[in-house]
């Protein structure tokens, strides 16, 4: 409740003016306000460290993976082509990201940002990778690499 008061804006000592009485006016304001808080964490994926010039070339094989990989597993990144990246997890299992397009935007600068989610993974067919240059691409499908024999 807000209370407002009128009174007299010349004082009564001014020539031929008197003295108002003073009035209280009751008054009910109601306001209305609404707030809305997101909360967004994003994860940041490191690029992977260049291979040595001595280093043997490695040739993968891809397998079957899981659908989802924790965003907190993620360690480093490398971009293999347009369409795929290759993620190495804590623990040193390798993956190989096809993209669902070609995603020329992510290799504009080195590493990229993938949104963390409420169940703390990053699935196929659901989530995106976001370049550091504003790009998004879709995620396709996972595949486990491991060496070829």
């Amino acid at each position: 409740m807000i209370l407002f008061a009128y009174a007299a804006l010349i004082g009564p000592a001014s020539v031929g003016v008197q003295s108002l009485p003073l009035q209280a006016v009751t008054s009910e304001v109601t306001i209305v306000a609404q707030v809305q808080i997101q909360r967004s964490s994003i994860v940041r994926v490191p690029p992977a460290a260049p291979p040595s010039r001595l280093a043997q070339v490695v040739k993968w094989k891809e397998k079957g993976a899981p659908n989802c990989i924790k965003w907190s597993s993620m360690a480093a990144a490398m971009v293999s082509s347009p369409t795929t990246i290759d993620l190495v997890v804590r623990g040193g299992t390798r993956y190989r990201v096809k993209l669902e397009k070609s995603c020329q935007a992510i290799d504009f600068y080195s590493g990229f940002y993938v949104k963390a989610t409420k169940d703390g993974r990053v699935c196929e067919d659901r989530d995106s990778i976001h370049s550091r240059s504003g790009g998004e691409c879709l995620i396709d499908k996972y595949k486990t690499l491991v060496p070829a024999k």
